[in-house]
């Protein structure tokens, strides 16, 4: 992986960490390609159980490098071509596509402000753990551009339709303690122990019963899409196959005999 992308699997997590952090970790070109590129191989790595996405420095990231931005957009005018927008399909939906699609839970770590394609990377996250100094903000409308990165389908169904419409037309910063109350953030944590508490959560993870959890993803990503008849039969058909996993043998016994069970994801 590049350098602004750093990688590392150990115990079955797999740790993905945006690292451009003089520039507030904004997504260049390079930077697309190692972050889409680490998380598919995530998502492919029977090793890996849970995923951590985070970053380095005082922002989670800012969305697309507006530098780099304006530099493609002058040149395709010029050109008279039309491929800036070309990183929606070439990089950020198959980055979203690959977190919230993978058999395994990811847990976010929200160090700092996530904003536009960052929020986005941030929603389709499993679970997220924000720093009490970290803020969010669509930016999309700031910048004349719409939502990309999943936005407009994961905030609404985090937060609802109307506030989700709120926080589109009229892009701001919202804390860390606002994104808590709205449901954004899972875990609110002081700044200083953020690196620890993702951690620790997305360890906790990676240990669990991992196709339990691919289940719950599948079935929450169905269900939001069906009505409850499809629902209750897709949950299931999931069930029924949990239920005949080894994992729910290892765990019925760990309960009855009062143990903690060793997860072998299968």
């Amino acid at each position: 992986m590049a350098d602004t992308v750093l990688y590392e699997v150990t115990d079955g997590l797999a740790t993905i960490t945006i690292n451009r952090p003089d520039a507030m970790n904004a997504m260049n070109t390079e930077a697309k390609v190692a972050l889409r590129d680490a998380v598919q191989a995530a998502g492919a790595d029977t090793a890996v159980r849970a995923v951590l996405l985070t970053a380095t420095g005082r922002a989670f990231c800012v969305g697309q490098d507006l530098k780099e931005h304006i530099s493609t957009l002058t040149a395709d005018r010029e050109a008279g071509t039309g491929n800036t927008m070309s990183t929606v399909h070439e990089h950020y939906n198959p980055v979203v596509r690959a977190l919230t699609e993978m058999p395994k839970p990811v847990v976010a770590g929200i160090n700092g402000v996530a904003a536009g394609a960052g929020f986005g990377f941030a929603l389709a996250a499993d679970y997220r753990v924000v720093a009490d100094t970290a803020s969010f903000n669509t930016s999309f409308a700031g910048v004349a551009l719409t939502a990309d990165s999943g936005v407009s389908w994961t905030l609404p169904r985090l937060i609802g339709q109307s506030r989700a419409a709120d926080l589109l037309l009229f892009p701001r910063s919202i804390t860390a303690q606002q994104a808590f109350d709205l449901g954004i953030a899972n875990k609110l944590v002081p700044a200083a122990e953020l690196a620890t508490e993702a951690s620790a959560v997305a360890r906790a993870l990676a240990a669990g019963p991992t196709l339990a959890y691919a289940a719950l993803k599948q079935s929450l990503a169905y269900g939001a899409g069906h009505t409850l008849s499809e629902t209750l039969e897709k949950e299931d058909e999931l069930q029924s196959r949990a239920g005949a996993s080894e994992d729910h043998t290892i765990a019925v016994q760990a309960f009855v005999g009062k143990t903690k069970p060793t997860y072998l994801g299968r």
